[in-house]
């Protein structure tokens, strides 16, 4: 029998090993943005804060490590996804990276506000509205809301979403080079910890500290 060559990329939704943690499906992409998006809340605190400088020194030279792999086909990719990226600044947002050998590109994500009311990009998910409704009698605006919710056209709105290929994947030798740099567990534990990380960035902007 002819010996099957292994695969060179993770199959996304894998089991990773760990309990409830799965293989992710776009781990790059997901840490460039959420790099990117806590070092713009940073901004918020002072500089001579202590929290700001040691999360801001930590997530940049994490940041660095992730720009720093590319996996195959990234340039070209940008190539075939910016002219549909630039004509739609209302759902992408484009998150420029800066190599240390100087070239330029860029992470694509969809803005939050293009996906409002939509838990995935499927045509048959529910509006998650933005407040719960209150039980008892609604007021006026309260009516006007609800039917402006219960009126919408879900998959007309969907079909509006442009969509755009997701960037290519990195191989299981990009991704344990990224896990050897960060020291920090799995790929997808990164992405936790990062996830948490912003999260906290705005829970101690709200209480100030």
């Amino acid at each position: 029998m002819q010996k099957t060559k292994p695969s060179q990329y993770l199959e996304p939704g894998a089991p990773t090993g760990l309990a409830g943690l799965l293989v992710h499906s776009t781990p790059r992409s997901t840490l460039l943005y959420v790099y990117n998006n806590t070092l713009e809340k940073l901004k918020a605190f002072p500089e001579h804060s202590v929290y700001r400088q040691s999360t801001e020194a930590l997530t940049k030279h994490r940041l660095s490590v992730i720009e720093s792999v590319k996996p195959a086909g990234l340039e070209e990719w940008q190539t075939r996804t910016q002219k549909l990226v630039d004509a739609h600044p209302e759902a992408f947002r484009k998150i420029p990276i800066s190599t240390p050998g100087g070239e330029k590109s860029f992470n694509v994500v969809w803005k939050p506000e293009a996906l409002e009311g939509m838990k995935t990009a499927e045509w048959d998910d529910e509006y998650v509205p933005k407040k719960p409704f209150i039980e008892g009698p609604a007021g006026e605006e309260d009516k006007k809301d609800m039917d402006k919710h219960l009126t919408r056209d879900l998959r007309a709105e969907n079909a509006k979403i442009p969509r755009i290929e997701p960037e290519p994947a990195l191989t299981i030798d990009q991704i344990s080079e990224i896990e050897n740099k960060i020291q920090a567990g799995l790929l997808e534990e990164i992405i936790q910890v990062a996830e948490g990380e912003n999260q906290l960035v705005d829970t101690l902007a709200k209480s100030k500290v």
